[in-house]
Order: C-alpha cells, then sequence, then structure tokens
C-alpha cells in the first residue's frame, strides 16, 4: 500500500471521527500502574523484553476507553540501547518489530470483539508505530532541553534514526509517530530520512514545548515547522493535521529520573481543552506521559459527542 493510500486511512478515520480523531495515552504510566518496573534506560521498552502480554493488555485497555490510534511501546526502543543490555543485532531488531505486531494483534483482537456487536461506537483503530527523540535514548532528560551538544550533527541523528526507522517500516505499521523532538535539527533529520529511505507511510512530528510557543531548543515553531511542510510524509504555520497530546502537567527530572510535584490536569480538565484544542483546528489529540486510559475515555466521549 502507497503513501497516497495509507494517508486516506488516516483521513477517513479522522472523517469518521467528526474531524478529530482519538490518540491512545501514557504507556509507561499504565505498565507502572500494573507494576511494571521500568526504572531503566530502555524504560517503558524494557517490557518487549520481560513482558511482552501486558503490552498487548495495555494496548486493549486504551482501545477500550476509545483511542482511534494506538502507539506501539517502541519510544525507548533503540538498536544501540538493546546492544548495550547485551543483544545482539537480530535481537533489537526482533523487539523492535514485535512492538509493532503486539499493537496489530491487539488492535484486531479488539476489533474483531466488538465488530460483532451493533450499535458500537468504535472505529477500527490504526497503529502508530513510536520513534523517540535522541534524546529519549541519552535518557538525560535531553528530549525536554534540546540541548544534544555540538557534536550532534544532521547525518548524525540521521545515521541514529535510520535502520529503527527501516525496521519499523518493514513491521508494516499503518503510520509513524516521531515523538518529543526538542529542535529543528532533528525534525529536518526526520524529514530528510523519511525522503531518502522513500517511506510509503504517512508520518507525524511531535515536539515538546513548556511554553506553547518555542521549542525547548530556543527555536520558535516557525522555524522548526519549516521542514515539516517541504515533506508529503508528515501530516501553518503548517497547512498538515495537527496532533495534540501532551502530558499531565507534571515536570520529568532527567538526572534524578523521577517526576516532580507540580500543577496537573485531571481528567476533567483535559476533556475541555480537548475540546478547545479540536475547535482550534486539531486533527488528533490523546494524552502523552502521566495521563490514563480513563483520560483517554473522557477526551473521546466528549470530542465524539459533539
Amino acid at each position: 500500500m502507497g503513501l497516497e493510500k495509507k494517508s486516506a486511512l488516516l483521513e477517513d478515520l479522522i472523517k469518521k471521527c467528526g474531524g478529530c480523531a482519538v490518540v491512545d495515552g501514557g504507556f509507561a504510566t499504565q505498565l507502572e500502574i500494573h507494576g511494571a518496573a521500568i526504572n531503566d534506560p530502555l524504560w517503558s521498552a524494557v517490557s518487549l523484553i520481560k513482558n511482552p502480554e501486558l503490552i498487548k493488555r495495555v494496548h486493549m485497555e486504551y482501545l477500550e476507553a476509545g483511542a482511534d490510534i494506538v502507539v506501539t511501546s517502541s519510544y525507548q526502543a533503540t538498536i544501540p540501547g538493546f546492544l548495550s543490555r547485551g543483544l545482539s543485532i537480530e535481537e533489537s531488531e526482533s523487539l523492535l518489530q514485535k512492538s509493532v505486531q503486539l499493537a496489530v494483534e491487539a488492535r484486531d483482537r479488539f476489533w474483531d470483539k466488538v465488530s460483532k456487536v451493533s450499535g458500537h461506537s468504535y472505529n477500527r483503530a490504526l497503529v502508530a508505530a513510536s520513534i523517540g527523540s535522541y534524546g529519549a535514548y541519552l535518557a538525560d532528560g535531553s528530549e525536554y532541553s534540546g540541548n544534544y551538544g555540538e557534536n550532534v550533527s544532521l547525518d548524525k541523528l540521521k545515521d541514529f534514526h535510520r535502520r529503527r526507522l527501516q525496521v519499523l517500516v518493514e513491521a508494516g505499521p499503518d503510520l509513524l509517530a516521531f515523538e518529543t523532538i526538542p529542535n529543528r535539527l532533528e525534525a529536518q533529520a526526520c524529514v530528510e530520512l523519511l525522503e531518502e529511505e522513500k517511506v510509503q507511510i504517512p508520518a507525524w512530528i511531535c515536539f515538546t514545548s513548556v511554553d506553547g510557543e518555542k521549542a525547548p531548543s530556543g527555536e520558535s515553531f516557525e522555524e522548526c515547522l519549516e521542514p515539516l511542510n517541504k515533506s508529503n510524509n508528515i501530516y501553518a504555520l503548517t497547512k498538515k493535521a495537527i496532533v495534540v497530546y501532551p502530558n499531565s502537567g507534571e515536570v520529568w527530572d532527567g538526572k534524578a529520573k523521577q517526576w516532580l510535584p507540580s500543577q496537573c490536569f485531571g481528567d476533567d480538565e483535559f476533556e475541555m481543552f480537548a475540546t478547545k484544542w479540536r475547535d482550534l483546528g486539531a486533527k488528533l489529540i490523546g494524552g502523552c506521559c502521566r495521563t490514563t486510559p480513563s483520560t483517554i475515555k473522557a477526551i473521546s466521549k466528549d470530542l465524539k459527542r459533539r
């Protein structure tokens, strides 16, 4: 299936949802709720090694909550990260593929169940393969600062992402999700990589931000979005579909590896803001760190009743 047909799948889903589809929520958060120990450089991806069935369970919980798009557990899954755990290249690539397979299996099982129920309100979900930023691999919080140092060039970032991208594409997801991109340089690397690899799957690129106007690097979104608007893969400043899925408002301390107490959004606030984001033009809305299926259920209920 080429890029045009894959893009049509997403466009059709958005139309079925009334103009705004729901993305799932915090994956690591839900794994921890179920008792998974993920205080690890691989973070949620460690469950690909230790407990893949739990990953499938979390996908199912978000589907039941009303998610129209489920994001794979590969955010912090990288070949260098797996190699550092003593795994071979073949084993590392197999785990990346497994992240997509688990999401697809959960989606298909869920749809097979609900599609037989008359009057259900669900859509057949799409699977987005998560590709975390270079900073996520470093596990030092730099995905929230954008400070990769002078030695990190455009070519280095493309080389870092290339093989993981190839493996995930081969696994057959419906979408690609480049997540927590903190600067223009990495956004440009992702866009150029999609073109160089002739990827025939639509993708989104999400930036982190603390003020809604600039990336963590200090660059304006106008600067960061400039390379995206040149790409046929990336779904104005931009005329492309906008995806919004913030965390709960808590702050991550990359050095201490813990969430700091801060004012957070509850499900009611997420529900209220989701309506505002949709009215401002967002086409995909969900949650990120520290959100749960209950958050997604509230968002889905609100967006789909209007």
